[in-house]
C-alpha cells in the first residue's frame, strides 16, 4: 500500500514487521508518534533510534540531541522531526534552536510546492529539511553547498521503543 495514501484515507493503521505487529493506532497516532525509524521515514519524517542520558539523546551512529522533554536517563527511544521544523542557514544561526550542526547539501527533490534538501553531517545521521524555492534560492543551495542545520529542542518528538 502507499503509505501515505493509507494514513490519509484509512481509519485505523496496522504497521507489521518481519510478520509481527508492530503499531495498530488512528492515522493521527501513526503521523505523530511512529514505532520505528522505517515508519516514521515512511511517512517523511527524520528519525534516529537514541539512547537518553545526562548530555541528552545519544544517536546511534554519533551526535546528540537536545529535546524539551526527554524521557528518563537509560531509555532506548526514537527521536523524530518533522522537515518542516529544519531550518537552513548559510552562517551558524544564533538564537533559541538548541541543535545546531554544520553539514552539506546532498540532494535537493521537489515536493508538491516546496524543496526536500537532504543535509548530510559528521556531527549526526542525514537529515532531511523542507523548505520553500524561494528559501533555496536566497540560501543559494545546490549539492554540495555547506550550511548549518538548526532544531528547536521542542521540535524534536521523543517515542520511547
Amino acid at each position: 500500500h502507499d503509505p501515505v495514501e493509507a494514513v490519509s484515507l484509512a481509519d485505523r493503521v496496522l504497521v507489521l514487521q518481519d510478520g509481527h505487529t508492530l503499531q495498530d493506532d488512528s492515522p493521527a497516532e501513526v503521523s505523530r508518534h511512529p514505532r520505528s525509524p522505517w515508519v516514521a521515514r515512511m511517512l517523511g519524517r527524520n528519525a534516529w533510534p537514541v539512547a537518553s542520558g545526562a548530555a541528552g539523546l545519544t544517536v546511534d551512529g554519533g551526535g546528540v540531541l537536545v529535546a524539551a522533554e526527554p524521557p528518563p536517563a537509560g531509555t532506548r527511544a526514537l527521536a523524530i522531526i518533522a522537515p518542516e521544523a529544519v531550518a537552513l542557514h548559510r552562517d551558524k544561526p544564533g538564537g533559541s534552536p538548541r541543535n545546531v550542526w554544520p553539514g552539506t547539501v546532498r540532494e535537493i527533490t521537489a515536493s508538491g510546492s516546496r524543496l526536500r534538501v537532504l543535509v548530510t553531517s559528521d556531527r549526526v545521521p542525514p537529515l532531511v529539511a523542507e523548505i520553500t524555492p524561494q528559501a533555496a534560492a536566497e540560501l543559494g543551495l545546490a549539492d554540495g553547498v555547506p550550511v548549518w542545520t538548526g532544531v528547536k529542542a521542542t521540535e524534536v518528538t521523543v517515542v520511547p521503543l
